[in-house]
């Protein structure tokens, strides 16, 4: 798997192929998937999005704005993003994304209380941060500079 810079095709692709876990969790934050969509189109425009890339497949669309204390993720995938690789490969790639944004806290929410979202959010780094609108709220903290 690898990052690269979003494109309207890979956006288009992810959401040809949305998987129902993104669908069903966009329904619980109160949003349909043409509402997910614009917000991610609005940030892909802004340069502010990654296709997580298996093969010449994007199969996750991440993408990021940066607020006065953090930065805020958006996210839309299809099924087979959803495995214990593309789990780890985020572990790395949120730290990087963390580093264009200025290496400020990553909030990430999850409105879904599936068994393995708060495990996955754990191994990428996350910390539950409580509640906010409905979600659970995730931050990754800043990266500690190297000594």
């Amino acid at each position: 798997m690898r990052a690269r810079a979003a494109t309207l095709g890979d956006l288009e692709d992810v959401f040809h192929g949305l998987s129902k876990r993104m669908s069903d969790e966009y329904a619980a934050a109160g949003k349909d998937s043409k509402i997910a969509y614009d917000n991610l189109m609005m940030n892909l425009k802004e340069g502010r999005a990654h296709a997580l890339v298996e093969g010449e497949k994007a199969v996750a669309i991440v993408a990021w704005h940066e607020n006065s204390d953090a930065a805020d993720t958006l996210f839309a995938a299809q099924e087979d993003f959803f495995r214990g690789s593309t789990v780890r490969f985020c572990k790395r790639h949120i730290r990087h994304i963390q580093a264009l944004a200025g290496n400020l806290p990553i909030h990430s929410r999850s409105w879904l209380q599936g068994p393995d979202v708060s495990r996955w959010f754990g191994i990428i780094g996350y910390v539950e941060s409580g509640q906010e609108n409905g979600a659970n709220l995730f931050e990754l903290p800043p990266a500690r500079a190297a000594s």
